[in-house]
């Protein structure tokens, strides 16, 4: 299973970015290509503890929910609703867009802060699955870009 404790993911997942361009079309869902990669940045901070995000409430257990999301075999649905505090648009928490190649460059950063396993930061839960291990931690990290870089077709 791809994490991005794996270098060669991390590899992966730096050139699928640097393959977003402002104007990439989504094939699902109402974000653009520089909300998408603001999204991504505010969630992993959310996971590092530099960005706060409201509990998940349903009515799947989180130990369910979280094991569905991190081994099931298949892509993520499109349309889960996402924490209102990374929400992008109109009404949303998430960082605005600004410069698409500062925008690009930060959320390349903050993976590899995100990834480091010489990190100086603890895990904070998950909004919707708890506690993640680290390993839970950089699958949900590889899956939740893999998601949205296809959103993009990159």
């Amino acid at each position: 299973m791809k994490h991005l404790g794996d270098p060669a993911v991390r590899e992966e997942i730096a050139q699928r970015i640097a393959n977003v361009l402002p104007d990439s079309g989504a094939a699902w869902g109402r974000m653009t290509a520089p909300q998408m990669l603001c999204h991504l940045t505010d969630s992993y901070r959310v996971g590092m503890g530099e960005k706060s995000a409201s509990p998940a409430s349903g009515f799947l257990p989180q130990s369910f929910l979280k094991w569905m999301a991190l081994r099931f075999p298949a892509p993520w649905p499109r349309g889960v609703a996402t924490r209102p505090e990374v929400e992008q648009g109109p009404g949303g928490g998430g960082t605005p867009p600004g410069d698409f190649e500062r925008d690009r460059a930060e959320l390349l950063a903050v993976v590899r802060n995100f990834s480091n396993p010489e990190r100086t930061f603890s895990w904070h839960p998950h909004p919707a699955f708890g506690p993640l291990t680290e390993w839970e931690w950089m699958r949900w990290g590889y899956l939740h870009a893999d998601h949205h870089l296809r959103q993009f077709g990159v």
